[in-house]
């Protein structure tokens, strides 16, 4: 018996540091031997020390536990776990396996990690990612805290914190693109852009190598374990560095008034199906974190399409999500999260969608969470769509069904004016609850996944050769447009078309009631040339290009008011809906007033808003249409008269003018470009 090893306790689970040293616990119902596993360096094919936990001394229950003396934050760690291999019934023990731990708060990987060591026969320790020991305590936060900003009053930017700022042009010192520290050096734009909050996509420790061929794992849907941030977004590789450099950037952005939401993958991990790697959870309790195939159980059920799903509502896993959301918005200072592929966590261990979802339940009511924003992309890979009928009384929802209803109709297709008047209107027809805040509909046009913005309006088709799938992968139902000719073109009829038709659909995410969430560098036309699932892509066809900013300056001037519009109106601030009693006036009109034409061949709608107390009375006109249409105006008493502000058929500035042009004394109608939107204010003479 090492004489600096001792019992240790069940709890906390994962490494926590204590004046003398670390507890460890680590859950394992069905393995009959572990052994913690000590290492000086990442990069190190044997451990420094291999502690052998005794099943009566160092087990409680199903926890596997020791306090060992002299151990301190920086001290690199794993688990072999001894166990049946019986994948017929769920069991997959491998002794020879490093596993990391679930609760381990930093991941420590050098050059030697190969994803493909974890998949053969044989000890992994040279080519293993290895935890890390993290004290929570001693970092100076300065006083900061989650900032609880409301969804009425925000804006959402969905960014990639590698892409980002890995591109040349981004200014950043090289040893700082692509990183929490590169992000940082960019607050002044985002700042300067008005947003209120960045989403940034999966930075839960992910596996870079689970990519197709020689590709990478860009995205970050591919996590390993849920507490550690990403290693590679790192500039400072000391073990301790990433949650470091993390709490910095979190710190920066709370100072410049920019909340941080977390994309979080409880879904699936990069374990794969039954031929992938043992990285941790399989090798430590196969049966009770994923969800088996129910009549083979040495397969996996794969709700996320990507070869495993998370066992989300077994009480193990339950409680392994809840303390990770628990540390990262206690100990990381997170204002929110987005949940992938959500409706995963909505079935139970059968893989059935459940009425009731403990776990979401849970997230729903839990006092810790009740500040953060909590926000679900409410379907998942194997068919089942909660758009709309997802649990709770807190969960905003990205609206897909917003997303198609805007692209179509945008691009003039039948049957449309309707159901864009519902979107705009904060999706009432979607959200029957009679309580329900219209701000919880997350509204968006592009995000990572399809095409960028300029995409939108610039391909017909998917151009996803470079993925190496034969142009298969990504979803062909793209809505979009390519103006009259596939990808670049020089003519200037064409580039002005596109140029318009993303002002389009900008201006109208801004007036649509609900939270807008804009596509990193759709507001200066970031091209992915047609490729629309750049997951695989760490080049510079994904990444920001900052030469953007010169380039595309007028759009994304237009951006800015738009986005100052949306902050500055109590019209899209309200948390009524505007179609309810106690909303702001809404009038739905065509080019003739209160007659909206609901037709499946119309293409133009005019709306008014009229928000007396805080005098806001604003008109819209909405021309799909590919001819000039000239819209009758709502009469205004002597005192006051109508005033552009917006008109997307005109060049920057005049595209949207700050303060708004006055009309002709009078006027009684506008005519209106084709395809192009157009709002007026109403202001006194």
């Amino acid at each position: 018996m090492d004489p600096d090893v001792f019992p240790g306790r069940s709890y906390p689970l994962g490494a926590t540091v204590y004046g003398t040293g670390v507890n460890f616990c680590v859950f394992s119902r069905n393995c009959t031997v572990m052994e913690l596993l000590l290492f000086d360096r990442a990069e190190d094919a044997r451990p420094s020390r291999v502690i052998h936990l005794d099943p009566e001394r160092n087990r409680t229950f199903y926890y596997w536990h020791a306090f060992v003396k002299g151990v301190q934050a920086g001290q690199l760690y794993g688990y072999r776990a001894h166990g049946p291999y019986a994948p017929e019934r769920g069991l997959r023990f491998d002794g020879d396996k490093l596993l990391l731990d679930p609760y381990t708060r930093a991941v420590a990987y050098g050059s030697n990690y190969r994803r493909s060591a974890a998949m053969r026969p044989g000890n992994n320790c040279a080519h293993a990612m290895k935890s890390v020991v993290v004290d929570a305590r001693g970092y100076d936060w300065e006083g900061d805290t989650p900032l609880q900003r409301p969804f009425a009053g925000s804006v959402i930017y969905e960014l990639h914190v590698g892409g980002f700022t890995r591109h040349p042009s981004s200014g950043v010192l090289p040893k700082k693109r692509g990183t929490y520290a590169g992000l940082v050096e960019k607050i002044p734009y985002l700042k300067d852009l008005g947003i209120t909050a960045v989403e940034l996509l999966p930075v839960q420790q992910f596996d870079e190598q689970e990519g197709p061929g020689s590709l990478s794992n860009y995205w970050g849907y591919s996590p390993v374990v849920f507490f550690a941030p990403h290693r590679g977004y790192s500039s400072l590789q000391d073990p301790l560095g990433p949650v470091n450099e993390f709490k910095d950037m979190v710190k920066a952005l709370h100072k410049a008034g920019i909340e941080v939401i977390l994309d979080v993958v409880f879904n699936h991990t990069a374990e794969g199906d039954h031929s992938g790697p043992t990285l941790s959870l399989r090798g430590l309790e196969n049966r009770a974190y994923y969800i088996l195939d129910r009549s083979r159980q040495a397969y996996y059920a794969n709700y996320s399409g990507c070869g495993n799903a998370i066992n989300a509502n077994h009480s193990i896993v339950r409680r392994m999500i809840m303390d990770c959301l628990h540390y990262w918005v206690q100990v990381m200072h997170v204002d929110g999260f987005r949940f992938d592929l959500a409706s995963v966590l909505a079935r139970d261990e059968l893989g059935n969608p459940l009425r009731d979802p403990p776990v979401l339940w849970e997230i729903e009511s839990d006092p810790i969470l009740a500040g953060t924003k909590i926000i679900a992309e409410a379907w998942d890979a194997a068919g089942l769509y909660q758009v709309g009928s997802f649990v709770g009384h807190r969960w905003a929802e990205w609206n897909g069904q917003y997303r198609d209803d805007v692209r179509r109709f945008v691009k003039s297709d039948q049957d449309t004016t309707a159901r864009l008047a519902e979107r705009i209107a904060g999706s009432r027809d979607l959200y029957h609850q009679p309580d329900r805040e219209p701000n919880r509909s997350i509204n968006f046009v592009t995000c990572h996944d399809g095409f960028t913005l300029n995409d939108l309006v610039s391909y017909n088709e998917k151009h996803n050769a470079a993925n190496l799938s034969n142009n298969q992968d990504g979803s062909d139902a793209n809505f979009s447009w390519n103006c009259g000719h596939e990808g670049p073109a020089e003519a200037a009829e064409i580039e002005a078309l596109r140029l318009r038709q993303v002002k389009n659909m900008l201006a109208i995410l801004f007036l649509s009631q609900g939270t807008p969430m804009l596509l990193m560098g759709d507001e200066v036309r970031r091209t992915q040339h047609g490729n629309n699932n750049v997951y695989c892509q760490d080049n510079a066809l994904s990444w920001f290009d900052w030469a953007g900013l010169e380039q595309h300056a007028g759009l994304l001037r237009f951006a800015r008011l738009l986005v100052r519009m949306k902050l500055g109106y109590s019209l899209f601030q309200q948390e009524k809906f505007w179609t309810s009693p106690a909303g702001p006036d809404v009038t739905w009109h065509g080019v003739h007033l209160n007659q909206p034409d609901w037709a499946s061949q119309s293409h133009s709608l005019a709306f008014e808003l009229n928000d007396p107390l805080h005098a806001e009375h604003l008109h819209v006109i909405l021309n799909a249409y590919w001819k000039p249409l000239e819209f009758e105006l709502p009469h205004l008493p002597p005192t006051q008269r109508w005033r552009r502000m917006i008109d997307t058929a005109l060049p920057t500035p005049e595209d949207f003018t700050d303060p708004p042009v006055p009309l002709a004394k009078n006027a009684r109608r506008y005519t209106a470009q084709p395809r192009s939107v157009v709002v007026l204010k109403a202001e006194n003479r």
